[in-house]
């Protein structure tokens, strides 16, 4: 008898998130008579960027945080973007600041200062140093959004974490590393597992909780998969205009995992909704340290 995996709908947890957050963000509100305030910088035209802010901004408006969009051209220079940077640092209505990445060529060589830039109690991607030591130690901090809502799924989902062997595909600074200390955090037996990573599919199969972070359409497939298993797909392919798959080759990972994540419909709608959650916390951190 074939059994098909329970499917874990993106907008199903994502909408408990954002009414937790929004909770949160009413008892600030009561406390000190504050609205959590989101900035979202964006540099230059990218099309794919353009359609997140415009998600972020309407998550904000949802919820009655106060939005701001700062659009630059995509001519900006590096000191122009550090100075707005700063700017939103000391605006006491934002607390929370993102920088819509990837940014236009001829700012990348300087990602990392531009990140840096940003004051670590309104980094609300989670990836200034700051945060990520303070995630590392397993102290209090603001964690990135795609991972931290990957967890957050898993535990409204009752899926069990502790003791369960997790396995990462994948070792980027925004999933793989953060999901690795998040997922340890909760007493997961954590493997990561990248390029050179050999035997992957016998890894792989020993997995209870499979994370697929890797950027390649279907890379997962039914015989990297125990029976039974949560498998968690963090992928966005775009193979087609209007076409976008995640890393696992869905239609038949389902008959194998126990649980699993759609594409698109899944991941992508709790990081938008942690994006939320991370908002009011910036906030709650700034006024209560």
């Amino acid at each position: 008898m074939v059994m098909t995996a329970r499917l874990l709908e993106g907008k199903v947890f994502a909408a408990k998130l954002k009414e937790e957050a929004g909770k949160k963000a009413q008892e600030l509100k009561a406390k000190y008579g504050i609205t959590p305030g989101l900035a979202v910088i964006i540099v230059g035209e990218n099309p794919a960027s353009q359609v997140y802010v415009r998600n972020k901004h309407k998550a904000c408006t949802e919820l009655g945080f106060y939005s701001e969009g700062v659009e630059l051209p995509a001519t900006t220079t590096r000191e122009e973007l550090l100075a707005e940077i700063q700017r939103l640092n000391n605006d006491e209505k934002i607390h929370g600041i993102l920088v819509q990445l990837p940014l236009p060529k001829e700012l990348q060589p300087y990602e990392s200062e531009v990140l840096e830039a940003i004051n670590p109690l309104k980094d609300v991607d989670g990836f200034h140093p700051v945060n990520v030591g303070r995630l590392v130690t397993g102290q209090k901090a603001l964690v990135p959004c795609t991972p931290h809502g990957c967890l957050r799924m898993l535990e409204l989902a009752e899926i069990p974490v502790e003791g369960a062997n997790a396995v990462i595909i994948g070792r980027s600074n925004i999933v793989g590393k953060p999901m690795l200390h998040l997922l340890l955090g909760k007493n997961a037996t954590v493997t990561i597992c990248h390029s050179k990573t050999k035997n992957l599919a016998e890894i792989t199969r020993q997995a209870d909780i499979l994370v697929a972070a890797v950027g390649k359409a279907g890379f997962v497939t039914a015989d990297m998969v125990k029976p039974g298993a949560a498998v968690i797909d963090v992928g966005i392919n775009r193979i087609a205009p209007k076409k976008l798959v995640g890393d696992v080759d869905f239609e038949a990972v389902k008959e194998v995992a126990g649980a699993i994540t759609p594409v698109p419909g899944g991941v992508g709608l709790l990081t938008i909704a942690m994006l939320m959650q991370n908002t009011v916390e910036a906030a709650r951190l700034q006024l209560e340290g």
